[in-house]
């Protein structure tokens, strides 16, 4: 599967949808969220992270750049959106939590693609309207296209759908 589109209608299909990720999220998943300001990039990081068991809300890290949450996973919040150079990612040595033992959210992952892992499940975030979003999930590297086909089929089997 080279990609898949999906759609949500609310913020809270958003985060359905990052829920499911998390829960097929497995140790050294990275995923890579792009798109625009507001599009819904926290929003659906905090789904991922209700999926690996954290409780609360996953906050954006955009001052500190790195937030770190335990669930049933460690789970590590990257936001680059503070940050305008290649060398400024660089800098930040995240090579500990994007080839550690967790799973990685990067928002504005598209400032840093270069230098960040080759095997990583992108997810660009476009609007649909007011409160609905269009998510196209790109896979690189054999452990995303298996993530995506067992996204595929629970969603055609009915196990889950988005509000």
């Amino acid at each position: 599967m080279s990609f898949l589109n999906l759609a949500t209608k609310s913020p809270e299909g958003t985060q359905r949808l990052g829920t499911i990720l998390g829960q097929l999220a497995q140790l050294g998943d990275v995923f890579l969220l792009g798109g625009g300001l507001g599009v819904g990039k926290t929003c659906l990081t905090q789904g991922i992270a209700w999926g690996l068991g954290v409780e609360g809300y996953a906050t954006s890290p955009s001052f500190v750049v790195i937030n770190q949450y335990q669930g049933r996973l460690p789970f590590y919040h990257i936001d680059l959106y503070r940050l305008d150079r290649i060398e400024e990612v660089i800098e930040l040595g995240l090579d500990d939590y994007l080839y550690g033992r967790g799973v990685c959210v990067v928002e504005w992952a598209e400032k840093a693609l270069d230098v960040l892992p080759k095997e990583h499940l992108l997810v660009k975030i476009s609007f649909l309207s007011d409160t609905g979003r269009i998510f196209v999930l790109r896979p690189s590297g054999q452990r995303y296209v298996e993530l995506l086909s067992q996204l595929n089929t629970a969603q055609r089997m009915k196990k889950w759908s988005l509000p």
